[in-house]
């Protein structure tokens, strides 16, 4: 944890949002532009992520510029992915920009590779401070990512409606969640959607083991078979269902990706409150002369934690979740 010289307080700061887009941004960014004006300073917007901030393009941010944003999904700053900002280059534009502006520090929200991005921008010396905002919830550190549980109810209320045709065809699907690397989501969904797998990369297994599965679903007397496969498992999901269903287990099988839609729609009441929990911290922390430093919930407290000790580490699968996913699912 760093501290400001005291003879240098915050003024102003500049909020943005990189990576793929998450429910409950907006939350975020309306808590960090709300507690910023009542903390004092001016505060800006930076459109289009890092892109955005190599390129100087900031807007001025007042209350009413953040009035009825809190239910809408995705991000009114908008976002992008840099390559640039993983250079020296882009690092120097995106300090130098700051600076022209006369902006004190930097809050940024969004995944592993914005925390990345708001570590870099420290070591050159700016005062930034992380938000994780990403579905995916791969960040280490935080219980929870905003829009983490959004997304969980959007991918349940999707495999509720699969199952619903499933059983009418006698069918077994596959159905593929975000989360990159992350079997996060896969093994969530998998246990409140009563679905009968779930396939992380984490934990890979065995076609046979998979098709015994499904083999063993049609057996019970079952009228569908749902599995549940995070997209960074290392069988491509189309591959996987055409496998099974020259299996001849009693099913027919096949796939849906969810993709995209995951990250759309309103955030939950969960997402809201933590969005705005976390970037009234944000501006709290930032405020009081710390940085370097990402917003991170542990159980029911939200805590500063160094950044130099989250950038390079993912938040591993919970043991605890997949083996009660596969015990209810038996």
């Amino acid at each position: 944890m760093e501290l400001m010289e005291p003879e240098t307080p915050i003024r102003s700061i500049a909020v943005l949002t990189s990576g793929g887009d998450a429910p409950g941004m907006n939350a975020a960014i309306r808590a960090v532009v709300r507690a910023g004006i009542y903390k004092g300073l001016k505060v800006y917007g930076v459109q289009d992520g890092f892109k955005g901030l190599i390129n100087g393009d900031f807007v001025p941010l007042g209350r009413r510029d953040v009035s009825g944003i809190l239910s809408h999904g995705g991000t009114f700053l908008r976002t992008d992915r840099s390559s640039e900002m993983k250079t020296p280059y882009g690092q120097r534009e995106a300090v130098r920009q700051l600076n022209n502006e006369g902006i004190d520090g930097l809050i940024v929200i969004g995944g592993d590779g914005s925390m990345a991005g708001a570590k870099a921008l420290c070591d050159e010396g700016t005062r930034v401070i992380g938000i994780p905002g990403t579905i995916d919830n791969d960040v280490w550190g935080t219980d929870s990512c905003v829009g983490v549980d959004t997304a969980l109810n959007t991918i349940m209320e999707a495999v509720d409606k699969i199952r619903d045709t499933a059983a009418s065809h006698t069918r077994a699907f596959l159905v593929q969640t975000m989360g990159r690397e992350c079997g996060y989501l896969a093994v969530q969904s998998a246990m409140i959607s009563g679905a009968e797998m779930a396939l992380i990369p984490e934990d890979p297994v065995s076609v046979e083991e998979i098709a015994q599965t499904v083999e063993n679903a049609y057996k019970r007397g079952k009228r569908h078979c749902i599995i549940i496969m995070a997209e960074g498992y290392p069988i491509p999901m189309v591959d996987l269902a055409k496998q099974l269903d020259e299996m001849d287990l009693g099913f027919t099988t096949r796939s849906i990706n969810l993709s995209y839609v995951q990250r759309g729609g309103s955030p939950t009441s969960f997402d809201r409150i933590l969005a705005s929990r976390m970037g009234y911290a944000a501006v709290e922390l930032i405020s009081s002369g710390q940085t370097s430093l990402m917003t991170a919930m542990q159980g029911r407290e939200i805590i500063g934690l160094p950044l130099i000790d989250i950038v390079g580490k993912h938040r591993p699968i919970s043991e605890e979740y997949l083996h009660i996913s596969n015990i209810l699912s038996r």
